[in-house]
C-alpha cells in the first residue's frame, strides 16, 4: 500500500468510528442502566417487604421534622445496606445532583426546589372542581371538594452499591380503600424515593441514569418503579382502545396498574419539570374493578376515578 492509501483508509475508518461510537456507546448505557435499575428495584422490594410497618417514624413538627430521616435511620437502614445518611440541609452530601433533566427532556428542575415539596404543594394540597363527559351516553359529570396531605421534608442515603436516593416519607399513609369509590391517591404514599444510579455523575436525567420507586400502603406494601414511556397519548380513547395502544407503539411498552399511574403523579415533576399537573386531562390504567368498570387517575389532584370502561381518557404508556 502507498501511503496515501494508508491515509486514506485511516481517515475512512476515523469517520466510520465517530459515527458509529457515540450509538454504541448510548446503547452499552442504556443496558447498564436497565440492569442497575432492575437490581435497585429488587433490593428496595425485598427491604420494603422485611419491614413491620412502614409508618409511624419520626415527627412532622414544623420545627423538628424528621421523619424522612428517621425513616431511612431507624427502618430502612436496618433492611438495606446503607453508607452515608443526609438531612435535608445536606442533601448535596450524599451525591445527588444540583439539577436534573425530566423525562420530557425540558429544562432542568433543581434539588432544592423539592427539599420540602414546596413545588409540589398544589398537588398535595389544595382544592379542585370541573366536569367530565363520563358517562357511557355523554352525559356531564361535575365535581369539587378539597384535599390535604403534609409530607416530611427529604432526606437522602447512598447505597452500599452507589446509588444516590432521596426520599420523601408520609408517616401517617394508609392502606388501600376498598369499593368502587373515589379518593385520592396522596394519603396511600408511604415512601417515595428518587434516585441516581451514578450519583451526581451525567447525564443526570430521568428516564437514564435517573428514576423513581413508589411504595404504597403501610402494610402488606406495594413497591412501583414506573419507567413512562416519554408521551401521552394524543387523542382520547376507551379503557379496551388503550390496552392495545400501548402494544401498537411497541412490544416494549404496556398499560401502567393504578399504584403504578399514582407514582407517576407523585413524580409529576421527574416526568416534565412541572411544579404541578395542568388542566384535568384524566390517564387510564390498566386495572380493571369489574367488566363495566376501571381505575383512571385525574391529574389535577391525584383522585383515583372508578370510570365506565366506555369513557375516553388519555393514556401514558410504560416500559415493561
Amino acid at each position: 500500500f502507498t501511503m496515501a492509501e494508508i491515509l486514506l483508509s485511516l481517515t475512512i475508518i476515523g469517520v466510520v468510528a465517530a459515527i458509529t461510537l457515540p450509538s454504541l456507546t448510548g446503547n452499552i448505557n442504556e443496558r447498564t442502566w436497565n440492569t442497575q435499575r432492575k437490581a435497585l428495584y429488587a433490593r428496595f422490594s425485598q427491604a420494603i417487604a422485611l419491614m413491620p410497618a412502614l409508618n409511624g417514624y419520626g415527627t412532622l413538627d414544623d420545627t423538628t421534622d424528621t421523619a424522612a430521616e428517621t425513616f431511612v435511620t431507624a427502618g430502612l437502614s436496618k433492611v438495606l445496606k446503607i453508607n452515608n445518611i443526609c438531612d435535608s440541609t445536606n442533601l448535596a452530601d450524599c451525591g445527588l445532583a444540583s439539577k436534573m433533566i425530566p423525562l420530557n427532556g425540558a429544562s432542568a428542575f433543581l434539588l432544592s426546589d423539592i427539599i420540602d415539596l414546596s413545588g409540589y404543594n398544589a398537588m398535595f394540597n389544595g382544592s379542585y372542581s370541573g366536569a367530565y363527559g363520563g358517562g357511557a351516553d355523554g352525559t356531564t359529570i361535575s365535581y369539587s371538594g378539597t384535599y390535604s396531605q403534609k409530607i416530611s421534608k427529604a432526606a437522602a442515603f447512598e447505597t452500599a452499591n452507589g446509588e444516590s436516593v432521596l426520599v420523601h416519607y408520609n408517616p401517617f399513609c394508609q392502606g388501600p380503600i376498598t369499593g368502587k369509590g373515589r379518593y385520592f391517591s396522596q394519603s396511600l404514599m408511604c415512601a417515595n424515593f428518587l434516585y441516581d444510579l451514578n450519583g451526581s455523575k451525567g447525564p443526570n436525567t430521568v428516564g437514564k441514569d435517573i428514576g423513581f420507586i413508589s411504595v404504597l400502603y403501610p402494610s402488606d406494601p406495594v413497591v412501583v418503579a414506573p419507567m413512562p414511556y416519554n408521551k401521552e397519548s394524543s387523542v382520547y380513547k376507551n379503557q379496551k382502545q388503550t390496552l392495545g395502544y400501548c402494544k401498537d407503539l411497541s412490544s416494549e411498552l404496556r398499560m401502567p396498574n393504578i399504584d403504578e399511574l399514582s407514582s407517576m403523579f407523585y413524580n409529576w415533576r421527574a416526568m416534565t419539570g412541572e411544579s404541578q399537573t395542568s388542566g384535568h386531562n384524566v390517564y387510564w390504567s390498566g386495572t380493571k374493578i369489574d367488566k363495566d368498570h376501571g381505575w383512571s387517575l385525574l391529574l389535577t389532584n391525584g383522585e383515583r376515578c372508578n370510570y365506565p370502561v366506555t369513557s375516553y381518557c388519555k393514556v401514558r404508556c410504560v416500559q415493561r
